[in-house]
């Protein structure tokens, strides 16, 4: 039997305009280049001044007034009748954006990064491999094994797949003994280790190509074929039973073994991967005063195009309107308002940004002024967002994502949060003194005997943080010290 009923549900829904400043807030400044070059090729009626020739023609235009609080109201209340595009409409000559804030040296920042040309190991490979006269069936098999290695330069790829992959690819029948005399041979290719299928070949095929009659190579060599898990766990004690070595002897065989590369393949590899680093914010400190400027790249010069808007003027006013008419000034005017957000979700996205940034400098004002962890303030993002009356989700992810170059390094914003922890007389510090302290002792420390985390444990204790040894190992991992048997050294 269906029933009927009335039911009040209470939704919360994102506007398109404010789903598009959270994806622009989470963007790194090194992507926003690239973010606003996808909207300009996709929007027709959108703009960027500093890409226009000496030969476009020059309006006169109003210059930008809304603030970001106009952003909000205008983002709920838009009518698509009262858009006045004038609004939008930028002075060539007049970057808006810059009266804001210090641009620093535009010179400076607009360089061209030079990119070093290198060879990928890969490459590399191939090229030693076209040295060698082969068989056609042995050079496909090369070439088969040195695009199954890893970026590491380690062969994972069974054997088997390689022989499957030859023979419905390539229709090359082939043995398991030939492409292990391959393997082997490019196993002889710079750099030393390559095509190794585990850690113990690797480190194998490295002794190998140094002199095999000295005794410590030997002894080396020993140790990495059968008691390369002792090695690993720094279980000297029973190396040196099992080996019938003395100190000494086992801190060369030692020394020996770490001075081999473990992961080959990265040696020569272009670091393409790794993502360049460019600061949102610098603070400087001139004589006390600390004074926080915004990348001017996150400002970029962004106008709604004229001859859009005249042409959606022409079409608007025209007496009669047939369907194709009435979709072309629907389409001239989606295109005009998309433009429009985007702009505000820009000037918002950098209002946030420095709002952001000026409210942590605030609270972290000694530490910025110092560079000393133990005067950095405990600081939880709720303490940020109520300072700037935002929602905790912003300041996330402002500080997740964006960085700020001081006169002591580049950090990421979230370094600078940090939880509480009560001293023996009722003071609150940062637990980022606490993991200083911990770097300091271990730092300082005996290699011979290192500080287990109990010691570590009394030692906070005596100096008034009560602090329990699970807290202290998790501080530990935190910052990627490995327990105190893997940091003994002979």
């Amino acid at each position: 039997m269906l029933k009927q009923h009335l039911q009040q549900k209470l939704l919360q829904k994102l506007s398109p305009q404010q789903i598009q400043f959270i994806k622009l807030l989470q963007v790194p400044t090194v992507a926003l280049d690239t973010r606003v070059k996808e909207e300009l090729e996709e929007n027709p009626a959108l703009e960027d001044p500093s890409l226009m020739t000496a030969d476009e023609p020059k309006g006169e235009y109003d210059d930008l007034n809304d603030g970001p609080d106009d952003y909000e109201k205008s983002s709920e209340d838009s009518n698509m009748d009262e858009f006045n595009v004038d609004d939008y409409l930028q002075d060539d000559n007049t970057n808006d954006y810059s009266t804001n804030y210090n641009n620093g040296d535009d010179d400076e920042e607009k360089k061209e990064t030079p990119i070093a040309i290198e060879s990928t190991f890969f490459e590399s490979l191939q090229e030693q491999l076209d040295l060698i006269p082969l068989s056609d069936q042995d050079f496909i098999i090369g070439k088969q094994i040195i695009g199954s290695l890893d970026d590491d330069g380690y062969l994972r790829r069974p054997l088997s797949s390689m022989i499957d992959d030859l023979a419905f690819s390539q229709n090359v029948m082939v043995e398991e003994e030939d492409v292990l005399e391959m393997l082997r041979l490019i196993q002889s290719f710079d750099p030393p280790g390559i095509g190794a299928r585990d850690l113990k070949e690797c480190l194998l095929i490295q002794l190998k190509r140094k002199d095999t009659n000295n005794p410590i190579i030997i002894k080396a060599t020993n140790v990495v074929e059968n008691y390369l898990d002792e090695f690993t766990r720094k279980h000297y004690d029973k190396l040196e039973k099992s080996l019938g070595l003395d100190s000494e002897e086992l801190k060369e065989v030692v020394n020996e073994i770490l001075r081999l590369n473990p992961k080959p393949g990265d040696a020569n590899q272009v670091t393409t991967k790794q993502m360049q680093i460019i600061p949102d914010f610098h603070i400087s400190n001139n004589d006390g005063i600390l004074i926080l400027t915004l990348n001017s790249k996150n400002a970029p010069e962004l106008k709604v195009s004229r001859s859009y808007q005249e042409m959606f003027e022409h079409y608007d006013k025209a007496s009669s309107k047939d369907k194709k008419l009435k979709e072309a000034v629907q389409f001239v005017k989606q295109k005009l308002d998309s433009a429009k957000w985007f702009i505000d979700a820009i000037k918002q996205r950098q209002q946030t940004l420095l709002k952001t940034m000026n409210a942590i400098m605030l609270y972290q004002y000694e530490y910025f002024l110092t560079a000393d962890e133990r005067k950095m303030r405990p600081m939880i993002l709720k303490d940020i967002a109520d300072k700037i009356d935002m929602d905790i989700s912003t300041v996330s992810r402002v500080a997740n994502s964006k960085y700020v170059q001081t006169e002591f390094g580049t950090f990421l914003l979230k370094s600078f949060f940090s939880e509480a922890i009560q001293t023996e007389n009722g003071e609150e510090v940062s637990n980022k003194e606490v993991k200083k302290i911990l770097e300091d002792c271990i730092g300082n420390e005996d290699k011979r005997k290192p500080l287990a985390d109990e010691k570590l444990t009394e030692i906070l204790k005596e100096r008034g943080y009560n602090i329990a040894r699970r807290t202290v190992a998790k501080y530990r991992e935190q910052m990627n010290i490995p327990v105190a048997r893997l940091r003994k050294e002979l």
